[in-house]
């Protein structure tokens, strides 16, 4: 693995993370979305190609998505906020169970093999498709989140699943919101606060994870590439306005059928990599 330390490979990389942030950044925006969705299998990608072992390609991939996510979901959860379609009082309640939810995600991906993860990442995005893709955007089962027990399973799952996939709090919130009652928009804003909660502990316990594995590729931190949290967190800053401003010339209807191809797609790619 010494070529991996060569100015060649340094430069290379460096064009591939700025690539990655610039395509996230600007499909979160459009989509809603966090930019895990797009980040992991961007980088689960492109890692074969720069000789990063096949072993932690995932786990890499998903502790840089989260890494990432921190400055972008507090930039989202703040502009979401001063629009005032953020449901706070939600936020509030299921913050604790969400936590708890990501602690249990968090040692998941820092234990299961790689192809467990790749598995669930697919499968995952393939029944958010189905949702975003098949359904209305009347299309509810309740008319208000649950509280008591239900919410805080709600938030326990939300946090898991996420943190071991290396996504925000979109790509599950927004679906789960529309489906318990929530517009689109409020779906997406109050999910945006998700994000938040889930990708600070998450990178923390990620960094940790992967503090003393020897297969991480050269400038990392824990599982968290230095390289790609230098050069996706900036660049995708940078281009979510314009997808953002995309998203609001198009139908909301359109947007979601736009949400579900693209998940579609992940998933697809995501089982491809796994069966052969």
């Amino acid at each position: 693995m010494t070529y991996l330390n060569d100015p060649l490979w340094l430069g290379a990389m460096a064009l591939a993370m700025a690539a990655t942030g610039l395509v996230s950044g600007t499909l979160a925006g459009l989509l809603g979305v966090g930019g895990g969705i797009v980040i992991v299998p961007l980088l689960f990608n492109v890692f074969p190609l720069f000789g990063i072992p096949e072993a932690v390609q995932m786990k890499v991939a998903v502790a840089t998505s989260l890494a990432t996510i921190i400055p972008t979901s507090i930039q989202s959860a703040r502009k979401h906020s001063a629009t005032g379609a953020m449901d706070m009082a939600l936020v509030r309640s299921i913050w604790p169970s969400m936590l708890a939810g990501v602690v249990v995600g968090t040692l998941l991906a820092v234990y299961v093999r790689g192809e467990g993860q790749t598995a669930i990442f697919a499968l995952v995005a393939l029944l958010v498709a189905f949702n975003m893709g098949f359904t209305g955007l009347d299309f509810k089962l309740t008319d208000r989140v649950p509280e008591g027990a239900p919410r805080a399973a709600l938030g326990l799952g939300i946090g898991s699943v996420s943190a071991m996939m290396g996504i925000g709090g979109g790509t599950l919130g927004v679906p789960l919101l529309s489906l318990l009652g929530y517009p689109i928009r409020a779906a997406v804003a109050t999910a945006s606060a998700f994000g938040v909660i889930i990708a600070i502990p998450a990178t923390i316990g990620l960094i940790w994870g992967g503090w003393s594995d020897p297969r991480v590729p050269p400038f990392s931190l824990g599982y968290v590439s230095l390289i790609g949290f230098a050069l996706i967190a900036p660049t995708s800053i940078i281009a979510t306005p314009w997808g953002v401003k995309l998203a609001h010339s198009i139908p909301p209807l359109v947007l979601k059928r736009a949400f579900a191809v693209f998940l579609a797609i992940t998933s697809a790619r995501m089982f491809w990599s796994i069966f052969t």
